[in-house]
């Protein structure tokens, strides 16, 4: 195993880069990727863009830079590589990097653009950036866990609430006179999590909506009856409705409520949202990928969606290319204190990345061929 690919991984999970605090990682990659010969820029909100060869295809490899909270000091164990960002989603990215860099010795038929953009784990102002800055990738692969041996095509979208609940106030000491702001937006809540929506598949995790509270605010340590409460709601939106149509249910739900509870004010308000993406599982990108699985694991590409939601769903949903996700790393640790990632699972998806970009504009040039000879051959079946 060489040893850069570890020491490039290490160095960038001893960099803690919770979202909001990316500026030292971003600097570290821009230089990194200098050095290794890349054309390498830094835009507005801190994303660094590295670039080799031109003109077309445009193919983008796009990683985030940013992890959640909690720093896990970096070792090595068992041939395993602990740190904050490990699996989400430093390794996938730096794989994305070295893979790109052999092809500055190599020539490419075309343009590779790497990218490592902030905030993924908090609102996607990285990606929302990069896709408003107008620059239009042929093909895309966003670097997150799925496996060395799985591509990811389908995210679920995401609704972020928040609900208010507001009642008259009393005294603690005869609670039974008083509305509970805490109780009514508990209530309230209960009947929000049973919502579901009639072209729902409920035996589907991916194709059905599921809702998780997620934070509350209300109350003091006085003897005061609660008067005021908010409470946040996250639900996961599948891709045969709209965050919007979830919405309107949800405030279908809250009128609901309030015409049975009357001395109880609610306000409902959107806070986030993000649509589902599912690819196109025939493009010459899955193709390419799921051959280059198959050439360097020796094993077939497995195929899943995930429950989540990332930045291939914003930039699936604002341009019309082929884009998966693929990376090494068990999403399972996922934020958790245990984050680590196999070195041979990581080392064996540069490999994968690799051969993806190898075996992509031969299977481009296959379909372009094979579309200029489609009227030929139409003309032969009806014996023009």
């Amino acid at each position: 195993m060489s040893d850069y690919p570890v020491s490039l991984l290490s160095r960038m999970l001893k960099i803690y880069s919770p979202s909001g605090g990316e500026e030292e990682i971003s600097n570290f990659l821009a230089a990194e990727m200098k050095n290794l010969g890349f054309s390498v820029r830094k835009d507005e909100v801190g994303n660094v863009i590295g670039e080799i060869g031109e003109g077309k295809p445009v193919v983008l490899l796009c990683g985030h830079m940013d992890t959640v909270e909690g720093y896990i000091p970096v070792k090595v164990e068992d041939n395993k590589l602990y740190g904050r960002g490990a699996v989400d989603a430093k390794a996938p990215l730096a794989a994305m990097i070295i893979a790109s860099a052999t092809f500055l010795k190599e020539s490419f038929p075309g343009k590779i653009l790497v990218v490592g953009v902030v905030d993924e784990e908090g609102s996607g102002r990285g990606i929302k950036h990069f896709v408003k800055e107008g620059i239009q990738p042929d093909y895309a692969i966003f670097g997150e866990p799925s496996g060395v041996g799985k591509i990811v095509f389908g995210y679920k979208g995401i609704l972020n609430i928040k609900i208010t609940c507001e009642t008259p106030s009393g005294h603690t000491a005869a609670p039974w006179l008083f509305d509970n702001a805490i109780e009514k937006a508990m209530e309230l809540w209960r009947q929000i999590r049973k919502l579901h929506l009639r072209e729902e598949k409920l035996r589907s995790r991916f194709y059905s909506l599921t809702s998780c509270l997620t934070k509350i605010n209300g109350g003091n340590s006085s003897s005061m009856i609660p008067s005021k409460c908010d409470i946040y709601i996250q639900l996961r939106i599948p891709p045969q409705f709209t965050p919007e149509q979830v919405f309107n249910e949800v405030e279908r739900k809250v009128r609901r409520y309030q015409a049975t509870n009357s001395k109880v004010s609610v306000k409902v308000k959107m806070e986030d949202v993000a649509n589902a993406f599912e690819a196109d599982r025939r493009s010459v990108l899955v193709r390419a990928l799921a051959w280059a699985i198959r050439k360097t694991t020796l094993n077939y590409a497995s195929f899943s969606r995930k429950t989540g939601t990332g930045d291939m769903n914003v930039l699936g949903n604002s341009l019309n290319i082929p884009v998966v996700t693929y990376g090494p790393g068990d999403s399972r640790l996922d934020h958790t204190p245990n984050e680590h990632i196999d070195l041979q699972e990581y080392t064996t998806s540069i490999e994968v990345y690799r051969n993806t970009l190898m075996k992509l504009p031969e299977l481009m040039e296959n379909r372009r061929r094979l579309e200029k000879a489609k009227p030929f051959l139409n003309k032969k079946k009806v014996g023009v």
